[in-house]
């Protein structure tokens, strides 16, 4: 049967400003190239799918969606893998963003097709027709920017920068229904004329020695001037662990901002982003995908079986994550049915007794394959549809 054994897969890197020089190499002892490596891919997204056997995992998948994908997964996602997975190496932060839900993904895909504009064209906003949530789970320590702080911790947060033109903007929050005060304090610091205020604010964040500032600090030394430097002020910063997780659904603003993390998400390129960043920025579309409403940082904690493998297990049907920490002692049985792709990021992975992967390479385990054991001695990572993973 064709596709029924696991496939090495050939990834791309990609080489966005935000990214490592050596983060990468020294994780996966590669030679650096000189320039960032910012995210490594491992799927079938159209924008950069990863291939086996010189053939593009998109193409081997349209050719046989039954043996590639399963039945289950092709009837409820269609014929595609319904999940991209990347490895993040952050050394800058990166865009402040957020993502949206399927219809409005469908209905802005749409409406820029109908205006012409090209996929690879600059000023494009949607990529695909497909919502993006995402998860993260870090390999080093891991931080960024998540969701927006209730009202009142914003406004504290405000008030110690001792900016006294930001009264007015810690006044709204204090007094305002909350996600009416975000919005509207959101929209203001964004506006252009704010720059003078938020230069302000830029030069007492940059001078103030509080512990609570430092990593919006470290924003507006990576970005100066830039206008998403006050606005992340609103947003919880978060601190993960290696192995901690976190999720992100449509409409939550966010931004990470350094550290080494394995990320998976519904297969879409879809980012609509407002500062922080040298690509697109479309802050009108932005300002009506997000979700003012403030929220807790969503952690995933892993469930374990005691054999050394981790589950993380988001909201999301399209995908889900286990962690393999393999000992050289046993094997574990991959779930079969559903595509799976298996990556290495420490020591070695063996699937079944012919493919070995060592750190940062990658395979494919289409549905058809018969049960594949994983064995060796390292850390591996397990992406599979949530839909259909226990």
């Amino acid at each position: 049967m064709p596709h029924a054994t696991p496939m090495r897969l050939a990834t791309t890197i990609r080489p966005y400003d935000w990214g490592s020089v050596t983060a990468l190499p020294e994780l996966f002892g590669t030679e650096p190239t000189g320039e960032p490596q910012a995210e490594l891919w491992m799927g079938a997204h159209p924008g950069a799918p990863s291939t086996a056997g010189g053939v593009p995992l998109n193409e081997l998948i349209a050719r046989d969606p039954a043996a590639t994908l399963g039945e289950r997964c092709a009837e409820r996602f269609g014929p595609v893998l319904p999940y991209l997975l990347k490895v993040l190496a952050i050394e800058r932060p990166l865009s402040l963003q957020v993502h949206p839900t399927t219809a409005q993904a469908e209905a802005g895909y749409a409406d820029e097709n109908a205006r012409g504009i090209p996929l690879d064209d600059f000023a494009r906003t949607y990529k695909d027709a497909s919502h993006k949530p995402e998860m993260v789970c870090a390999l080093t320590p891991f931080h960024g920017l998540c969701g927006f702080r209730s009202p009142e911790a914003a406004a504290g947060l405000l008030d110690r920068l001792g900016v006294p033109g930001l009264d007015p903007w810690s006044e709204t929050l204090r007094a305002g229904e909350p996600a009416q005060a975000l919005r509207a304090v959101f929209a203001a610091m964004l506006n252009d004329a704010a720059r003078p205020l938020r230069a302000e604010a830029e030069a007492a964040l940059l001078e103030s020695p509080d512990p609570g500032l430092a990593a919006y600090a470290g924003i507006a030394r990576a970005y100066p001037g830039d206008p998403g430097i006050v606005a992340a002020l609103l947003l919880h910063h978060v601190t993960l662990r290696p192995g901690e997780a976190l999720y992100l659904g449509a409409g939550v603003p966010h931004a990470y901002l350094g550290g080494i993390g394995v990320e998976i998400m519904a297969n879409s390129d879809n980012v609509l982003r407002c500062g922080l960043t040298s690509k697109h920025v479309d802050v009108p579309e932005l300002m009506r995908v997000v979700d003012f409403t403030p929220s807790d940082p969503h952690r995933v904690e892993p469930v374990a079986d005691g054999s050394g493998a981790y589950g993380y297990r988001p909201p999301a049907p399209e995908f889900a994550l286990t962690r393999y920490e393999l000992t050289g002692a046993g094997a574990h049985i991959l779930p079969g049915g559903v595509p799976g792709i298996v990556l290495c990021v420490e020591g070695e992975a063996r699937l079944g007794d012919d493919l070995t992967l060592r750190p940062g390479q990658s395979a494919f385990v289409p549905a058809a394959a018969p049960s594949t054991r994983v064995s060796g001695k390292g850390t591996a990572y397990l992406a599979q549809p949530g839909a259909f993973t226990k």
